[in-house]
């Protein structure tokens, strides 16, 4: 009977790990989104440089985010005339209680570049009364690279 047991554990457990597989650089996520497959992300933010309100940070935050990468941009470097590498972005803003701020929207972009380079925005976005302007009340930008699996990049997706 332990036998049955371990044999449905084990064939769970690798079904559960064939679900996901990692996507190791620009080239790869592009060809997941445009075959339309779900795209996670985990970034790691104390793997970052951090640049809050434009000036570098000593030290990154050690916290952890991730979110999906459902709605989506693509830019080809031919539409900046080359001045800029070809990215893809996506972004996500939901309401939170930090304890600082109070009730915030907290806004997330994700900028991956054709060179595996990431960036990542984060704001706290607070509505000004009788406006439908926001105050920005946090700032901060995260520069890193996609994991490869054989760096210690900070940004890992996964695709389902």
């Amino acid at each position: 009977m332990k036998k049955i047991y371990f044999i449905i554990i084990s064939i769970l457990f690798n079904v559960t790990l064939s679900a996901q597989s990692s996507i190791h650089n620009f080239e790869e996520l592009m060809t997941a989104l445009k075959s339309g497959k779900s795209v996670k992300t985990v970034i790691y933010y104390g793997k970052c440089k951090l640049f809050s309100d434009g000036v570098e940070e000593k030290e990154s935050v050690d916290a952890i985010g991730g979110l999906r990468f459902d709605t989506y941009e693509y830019f080809d470097s031919s539409v900046f005339k080359g001045k800029q590498p070809s990215f893809v972005t996506t972004s996500q803003t939901v309401l939170i209680n930090q304890h600082h701020y109070g009730y915030v929207y907290n806004y997330v972009k994700i900028k991956v570049k054709k060179d595996n380079a990431v960036e990542i925005t984060a704001r706290y976005l607070r509505p000004r009364k009788f406006s439908s302007k926001f105050k920005v009340v946090m700032d901060e930008t995260f520069k890193g690279v996609i994991n490869d699996g054989s760096n210690d990049g900070a940004v890992l997706f996964f695709v389902e």
